[in-house]
Protein backbone atom coordinates (compact mmCIF):
# COMPACT_ATOMS: atom_id res chain seq x y z
CA UNK A 1 0.00 0.00 0.00
CA UNK A 2 1.07 3.56 -0.62
CA UNK A 3 2.96 5.24 -3.42
CA UNK A 4 6.60 5.86 -4.20
CA UNK A 5 7.68 8.96 -6.07
CA UNK A 6 10.55 8.94 -8.52
CA UNK A 7 11.64 11.67 -10.88
CA UNK A 8 14.64 12.73 -12.92
CA UNK A 9 15.67 16.33 -13.65
CA UNK A 10 12.43 18.34 -14.01
CA UNK A 11 10.57 15.20 -12.89
CA UNK A 12 12.52 15.30 -9.62
CA UNK A 13 11.40 18.92 -9.22
CA UNK A 14 7.78 17.82 -9.64
CA UNK A 15 8.17 14.94 -7.17
CA UNK A 16 9.86 17.29 -4.68
CA UNK A 17 6.95 19.72 -5.01
CA UNK A 18 4.59 16.86 -4.11
CA UNK A 19 6.60 16.45 -0.89
CA UNK A 20 6.29 20.20 -0.21
CA UNK A 21 2.52 20.32 -0.69
CA UNK A 22 0.26 20.84 2.32
CA UNK A 23 -2.25 18.18 1.35
CA UNK A 24 -4.58 19.02 4.25
CA UNK A 25 -5.60 22.12 2.26
CA UNK A 26 -7.10 19.70 -0.25
CA UNK A 27 -8.62 17.34 2.30
CA UNK A 28 -6.27 14.52 1.32
CA UNK A 29 -3.60 12.56 3.13
CA UNK A 30 -1.51 10.79 0.47
CA UNK A 31 0.23 7.62 1.60
CA UNK A 32 3.69 8.44 0.23
CA UNK A 33 6.12 5.70 1.26
CA UNK A 34 9.30 7.06 -0.29
CA UNK A 35 10.83 9.32 -2.90
CA UNK A 36 13.81 8.86 -5.22
CA UNK A 37 14.89 12.18 -6.69
CA UNK A 38 17.52 11.93 -9.43
CA UNK A 39 19.62 14.86 -10.71
CA UNK A 40 16.84 17.26 -9.89
CA UNK A 41 16.20 20.93 -10.48
CA UNK A 42 15.38 22.25 -7.00
CA UNK A 43 15.99 25.97 -7.58
CA UNK A 44 14.42 27.43 -10.72
CA UNK A 45 15.88 30.94 -10.42
CA UNK A 46 19.13 30.13 -12.28
CA UNK A 47 16.98 29.13 -15.26
CA UNK A 48 15.54 32.65 -15.58
CA UNK A 49 18.50 33.97 -17.57
CA UNK A 50 18.93 30.92 -19.83
CA UNK A 51 17.45 29.83 -23.15
CA UNK A 52 15.21 27.38 -21.25
CA UNK A 53 13.19 30.32 -19.94
CA UNK A 54 12.64 31.61 -23.50
CA UNK A 55 9.88 29.01 -23.79
CA UNK A 56 8.79 28.91 -20.12
CA UNK A 57 8.72 32.68 -19.68
CA UNK A 58 8.88 32.34 -15.87
CA UNK A 59 8.90 35.39 -13.68
CA UNK A 60 11.10 35.49 -10.58
CA UNK A 61 8.00 35.04 -8.41
CA UNK A 62 6.91 31.94 -10.35
CA UNK A 63 10.44 30.49 -10.21
CA UNK A 64 10.61 31.02 -6.44
CA UNK A 65 7.13 29.59 -5.81
CA UNK A 66 7.97 26.45 -7.80
CA UNK A 67 11.45 25.85 -6.41
CA UNK A 68 11.44 22.94 -3.93
CA UNK A 69 14.56 24.35 -2.28
CA UNK A 70 12.55 27.44 -1.29
CA UNK A 71 9.49 25.63 0.05
CA UNK A 72 10.72 22.65 2.06
CA UNK A 73 7.91 21.56 4.36
CA UNK A 74 8.69 20.38 7.89
CA UNK A 75 8.65 16.61 8.04
CA UNK A 76 5.39 15.19 9.36
CA UNK A 77 5.62 12.41 11.96
CA UNK A 78 5.03 9.79 9.24
CA UNK A 79 7.16 11.50 6.57
CA UNK A 80 8.62 9.22 3.94
CA UNK A 81 12.28 8.52 3.35
CA UNK A 82 13.90 10.51 0.54
CA UNK A 83 16.85 9.53 -1.62
CA UNK A 84 18.54 12.42 -3.44
CA UNK A 85 20.85 11.08 -6.16
CA UNK A 86 23.19 13.08 -8.38
CA UNK A 87 25.57 12.10 -11.16
CA UNK A 88 29.33 12.59 -10.85
CA UNK A 89 29.36 14.30 -14.25
CA UNK A 90 26.24 16.41 -13.73
CA UNK A 91 26.86 20.13 -14.10
CA UNK A 92 28.12 21.97 -11.01
CA UNK A 93 24.66 23.59 -10.74
CA UNK A 94 22.81 20.25 -10.60
CA UNK A 95 25.34 19.00 -8.03
CA UNK A 96 24.98 22.16 -5.91
CA UNK A 97 21.20 22.05 -5.98
CA UNK A 98 21.08 18.35 -5.05
CA UNK A 99 23.42 18.90 -2.11
CA UNK A 100 21.55 21.98 -0.86
CA UNK A 101 18.13 20.37 -1.26
CA UNK A 102 19.21 17.26 0.65
CA UNK A 103 20.60 19.46 3.43
CA UNK A 104 17.41 21.55 3.54
CA UNK A 105 15.27 18.41 3.84
CA UNK A 106 17.45 17.12 6.69
CA UNK A 107 17.25 20.48 8.47
CA UNK A 108 13.44 20.23 8.23
CA UNK A 109 13.48 16.80 9.89
CA UNK A 110 13.22 14.53 6.84
CA UNK A 111 15.05 11.21 6.65
CA UNK A 112 17.38 11.75 3.68
CA UNK A 113 20.00 9.62 1.98
CA UNK A 114 22.38 11.22 -0.49
CA UNK A 115 23.85 9.21 -3.36
CA UNK A 116 26.64 10.55 -5.59
CA UNK A 117 26.88 8.14 -8.52
CA UNK A 118 30.35 7.78 -10.03
CA UNK A 119 30.98 7.51 -13.74
CA UNK A 120 27.59 8.75 -14.97
CA UNK A 121 26.25 12.01 -16.37
CA UNK A 122 22.85 13.72 -16.32
CA UNK A 123 21.39 11.38 -18.91
CA UNK A 124 22.91 7.96 -18.30
CA UNK A 125 22.24 8.22 -14.55
CA UNK A 126 18.63 7.44 -15.43
CA UNK A 127 19.16 5.46 -18.66
CA UNK A 128 21.09 2.80 -16.72
CA UNK A 129 17.91 1.84 -14.83
CA UNK A 130 17.49 -0.88 -17.47
CA UNK A 131 20.53 -2.66 -15.98
CA UNK A 132 19.67 -5.04 -13.13
CA UNK A 133 23.01 -4.54 -11.37
CA UNK A 134 22.86 -0.71 -11.44
CA UNK A 135 22.73 0.84 -7.96
CA UNK A 136 19.54 2.87 -8.61
CA UNK A 137 17.81 -0.22 -10.00
CA UNK A 138 18.80 -2.07 -6.83
CA UNK A 139 17.49 0.77 -4.63
CA UNK A 140 14.13 0.46 -6.36
CA UNK A 141 14.06 -3.27 -5.64
CA UNK A 142 14.86 -2.93 -1.92
CA UNK A 143 12.33 -2.42 0.86
CA UNK A 144 11.82 1.24 1.85
CA UNK A 145 13.58 0.93 5.21
CA UNK A 146 16.87 0.24 3.45
CA UNK A 147 17.03 3.57 1.57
Amino acid sequence: RGIYLCGHSAGAQLAAMVLSTDWTEYGVVPDIKGAVLVSGVYDLEPILDTYVNDVLNMSREVAQRNSPLRCVAPAAPAACEVLVAVAQHDSPEFRRQSQEYGQALRAAGWSVSMLDLAGVDHFDIIEKLSEESYVLTQVGAEPPSSL
